[in-house]
């Protein structure tokens, strides 16, 4: 990793899915189109305030800091010997492949394809709903630390810098902000 500008080429992108209603899963496409201060273009989460209905039923003028769903392939790995899980099955926008996602600080941004800059603003927060996707599940995605911290491996969640087409095969530069680092909180 260059220190200086903390870049470093982690990793690509396996698989861009998306949803235009409120589904556990979404479908795999052949790219998807990000959308500044909006998200995934055609998905049910897109918008500059909240989407998610739990979060609009509480207060539906909140920013939106949900606007793309990031999961790390190798968690479908971790989980291999006791789950089938394929992109996009668990709601994610974009699978990647080569970023520890989860040891991202906040506010890391990522260069996905050509143009399109990701914020990270936190971890998702896996509720009842992966259980009716597959029982067990949502076990399998909580975990916790020596301290008995809750660790959540569902994904992490960002929202749209600029602009830009997202395909499978686009190369991810990660830039880490600076310090001190914020650990990743859900969002």
């Amino acid at each position: 990793m260059n220190e200086e500008k903390n870049v470093a080429h982690s990793g690509s992108v396996i698989a861009v899915c998306l949803s235009g209603k409120h589904t556990f899963s979404k479908n795999i496409q052949e790219k998807i189109r990000l959308v500044e201060g909006l998200g995934v273009e055609g998905d049910a989460h897109f918008g500059s305030t909240v989407k998610h209905r739990s979060r609009v039923a509480q207060n539906p003028n909140q920013p939106n800091l949900r606007q793309v769903h990031l999961i790390h392939r190798e968690l479908f790995e971790e989980l291999e010997d006791r789950f089938s899980i394929e992109p996009g099955q668990m709601g994610e926008n974009i699978t990647t492949v080569g970023i520890n996602l989860l040891d991202l600080p906040t506010g890391t941004k990522l260069y996905i394809g050509g143009t399109a800059i990701v914020q990270v603003t936190g971890l998702r927060n896996p509720c009842a709903q992966i259980d009716e996707f597959k029982p067990g599940l949502l076990k399998a995605v909580l975990d916790k630390d020596s301290e008995g911290t809750v660790i959540r491996k569902a994904g992490i969640m960002g929202i749209i810098l600029q602009s830009g087409e997202v395909k499978p095969g686009d190369s991810i530069i990660v830039e880490w902000p600076s310090k001190p680092y914020k650990k990743l909180e859900r969002v």
